[in-house]
């Protein structure tokens, strides 16, 4: 009798557990799919408010929608003009800069024996190996840059989601039981989710344009290419700026030496201190930010589930589930669960 009590309470929590596994394999196997859609939303909830806004200057919507496309296609064209040529020719030379780097760490390691540090050879490969770190620099660029081969399937998602966005309330209307208080929880989730999706892409661009031009003065190759993937990994806090850093860093140390890699160091963590600790607070609002825990994880699993696109995305969507869990008074308890801060 007490075994059936037992498993009888325990089946909801083995089918949700079972349920959520069977959903994951799904997302990591349609992945392909998925990717294009998660980034097709992320554009379309930027591109909203500007849309939204010619539309209340009297711009028709159809002419709105016209004008936020070219945008759109403008930024595209830009990237891959800028991109393209840059990351081709640094994976033609990331054989030829991992090769310099081993020979700079053989040398590091040769001092530090003088200095009678024993490290037996067989340890050296897998404690001094930071290669893999431009890899993985070069392989989340070049991530990104194949999803430029759907750029046809992810804008005609956003033109429909633009679309659909100004009759969505009213669909709401007709479907909800208590369409006013519903649709006040939901206006107030979504101008949170465009204000922080805006404001965030405005800094990591900001940021990234400095990082460009503080490259570009030190004479490191391939600014624009570590300029851009500073903007993308803004989107995750606390882990994302070392990502962006460590592959510079050995990059200026290959081909400048120690000097030049202190300095960009440096340009980064001085460019970081004064947006992530007095810019984007006093825009966003402490609230907003996430646990440094909730961020690994949430690197780690979307990264796991849709590659690297995955890393760069796993940040907004996770704010995204926070905004949307402070929208509602039964959820807040999570949301604070998802924060940095208390809720005091």
């Amino acid at each position: 009798m007490d075994n059936n009590v037992k498993r009888t309470g325990n089946a909801p929590l083995l089918l949700i557990l079972a349920s959520f596994i069977i959903v994951v394999a799904g997302m990591k196997a349609a992945s392909s799919i998925l990717v294009p859609f998660f980034l097709a939303v992320f554009i379309a909830v930027i591109c909203a408010p500007p849309m939204f806004w010619l539309q209340r200057k009297g711009v028709p919507k159809v002419l709105a929608l016209i004008i936020i496309l070219a945008l759109i296609l403008l930024v595209g064209f830009l990237f891959v003009a800028l991109i393209g040529p840059s990351l081709n020719d640094f994976l033609k030379s990331l054989p030829d800069y991992q090769e310099r780097l081993s020979a700079h760490i053989a040398t590091f390691i040769t001092w530090l024996r003088e200095k009678g540090v024993n490290i037996p050879n067989e340890e050296v490969p897998g404690v001094f190996n930071p290669g893999w770190v431009m890899s993985l620099a070069g392989g989340i660029l070049s991530a990104l840059s194949s999803i430029l081969t759907n750029a046809l399937l992810i804008l005609l998602t956003v033109v429909f989601i633009l679309l659909e966005a100004a009759d969505f309330p009213k669909k709401m209307r007709a479907v909800l039981k208590n369409p006013k208080r519903s649709l006040s929880t939901i206006e107030k989730f979504s101008q949170s989710a465009k204000r922080y999706m805006v404001i965030k892409t405005l800094i990591s661009a900001a940021i990234g344009l400095v990082i460009w031009l503080w490259l570009l003065i030190l004479g490191v190759d391939y600014p624009v290419l570590w300029g851009m993937l500073s903007f993308l990994l803004n989107y995750v806090p606390n882990i994302g700026p070392l990502i962006a850093a460590l592959p510079v860093a050995l990059l200026a140390l290959v081909q400048l030496g120690v000097g030049s890699a202190l300095l960009t160091v440096l340009g980064f963590i001085v460019v970081h201190i004064v947006v992530g600790n007095l810019i984007e607070p006093r825009l966003m609002g402490k609230g907003l930010s996430l646990s440094t825990l909730v961020v690994f994880l949430s690197l780690v699993f979307w990264g796991w589930v849709l590659g690297p696109i995955g890393m760069i995305l796993s940040v907004p969507m996770t704010s995204l589930v926070k905004i949307a869990l402070e929208s509602y008074e039964g959820t807040r308890g999570l949301a604070i669960m998802l924060g940095s801060d208390t809720g005091d």
